[in-house]
């Protein structure tokens, strides 16, 4: 079984016995996308059909806004693009992207995962989030802490959603974020990285 058979956040919640909720946890911090990115994503909009496939949306709208944002909290973390991660027979298979802590043994090796990024597969969110949820499972007994929030993203490129893992309850975030609010959007994702990073201080 892999993270891919996941159809449904029930499927999963029956699964592992875990409880869901909904609210809004996300605080958006100040980070602002840079000038040059904003052009250069413009630009991508207005002359390349970025939504055309699933591999479009990848490279030209999700990947770059997460390599963006990372950009803030390089020396904390590393950015990981389809890094497999397994944690037994059923929790195992391939995260399109992955927030991870920065290893003491290089960028090469997978350090605790924070935040798992899953496409939604021709705009099915209901997959996505089976799917997500699976992998934030795997995230959260990888590190051996159920008490520490792991966070989810599900995104078709136009829409992102989120949503957080802790201990059993699996909570979605009630705001939808357009790809028409850049700000928003990089706000909520650093918040998700800040968090951690005010956690793991405290």
């Amino acid at each position: 079984m892999a993270f891919t058979d996941f159809k449904s956040l029930a499927q999963v919640q029956q699964e592992y016995n875990i409880k869901y909720s909904e609210e809004t946890f996300i605080s958006y911090i100040n980070l602002k996308p840079s000038d040059d990115f904003c052009n250069e994503f413009e630009f991508n909009l207005e002359n390349i059909d970025v939504f055309t496939s699933e591999a479009s949306r990848c490279e030209n709208v999700i990947y770059p806004i997460l390599r963006e944002v990372y950009k803030s909290f390089v020396d904390q973390y590393t950015l990981w693009s389809h890094k497999s991660i397994t944690y037994d027979h059923k929790l195992t298979g391939t995260p399109d992207y992955l927030i991870s802590t920065k290893s003491e043994l290089g960028k090469t090796i997978l350090g605790l995962p924070l935040v798992v990024v899953v496409e939604a597969k021709q705009n099915n969110f209901i997959e996505g989030w089976g799917q997500c949820l699976a992998e934030l499972i795997a995230a959260q007994k990888m590190n051996q802490n159920e008490t520490q929030p792991v966070y989810g993203i599900v995104t078709d490129g136009e829409l992102w959603q989120l949503g957080r893992l802790v201990r059993d309850v699996f909570t979605k975030e009630k705001t939808r974020i357009a790809i028409t609010d850049l700000d928003k959007l990089f706000g909520a994702i650093g918040f998700l990285l800040a968090d951690f990073k005010r956690l793991e201080i405290s």
